[in-house]
């Protein structure tokens, strides 16, 4: 397959993106449709083609399928992975690149770094609101509505360029509106906690206070 740069540049954004939501999905899925032959990768990701890489990210992929479902759990799992999916997702993106376009790599990095931040970002704001309800099935909706966007955002980068820029021109949208929204709602219910479990300020100290 003859990619142009359009092209590079979705499957770029794609795994950038995605990384953000399910790094091990990404790097699992794209390794194993290269081995598998379903897509031809670039050069610089042909290290996803490794049965080692294959086995890992496998592994990791079955833990945080289950882990992701869990309450509490799932925004534990956010917070440790901060500083592993966004540089990975920069890393993965310029890789499409690979050292002979170090222009286009380099802004590939970025792209994919900055939407690899803004889609942790929504998803951890997301399942930290949802963890302030007592059921849990929001939360399992949530997570398996990450485990399906994962794929078909790689891909509709593979087949559909254009398409895939325009889903995630959207998605783009909706997460940043769900960051600022949910930021709020989470802001107005950490002062509400902190309020409630504030101590009050002992008789003594009133009556100091008012002198």
């Amino acid at each position: 397959m003859n990619l142009d740069l359009s092209h590079l540049l979705a499957i770029a954004a794609a795994l950038g993106w995605a990384s953000g939501l399910r790094l091990y999905s990404v790097v699992f899925f794209t390794g194993a449709a290269g081995a598998l032959g379903w897509v031809d990768l670039p050069p610089g990701l042909h290290l996803l083609r490794s049965p080692w890489l294959l086995g890992a990210s496998g592994v990791m992929l079955f833990v945080e399928f289950f882990v992701d479902k869990i309450p509490g759990l799932d925004s534990v799992w956010d917070a440790l992975h901060t500083l592993i999916r966004i540089p990975a997702g920069a890393v993965l993106a310029a890789a499409v690149f690979g050292g002979d376009h170090v222009t286009w790599a380099t802004i590939a990095a970025l792209l994919g770094g900055t939407l690899a931040a803004t889609s942790h970002l929504a998803k951890a704001t997301t399942r930290a609101a949802a963890n302030t309800s007592p059921e849990p099935f929001s939360n399992i909706a949530l997570s398996l509505l990450g485990d399906g966007l994962v794929p078909s955002a790689l891909w509709l980068s593979w087949t559909h360029p254009v398409a895939f820029f325009a889903a995630l021109a959207l998605a783009l949208v909706a997460m940043v509106a769900t960051i600022w929204m949910l930021g709020r709602f989470l802001r107005r219910a950490a002062s509400a906690v902190s309020l409630r479990y504030r101590r009050p300020m002992p008789p003594a100290a009133h009556i100091e206070v008012n002198r």
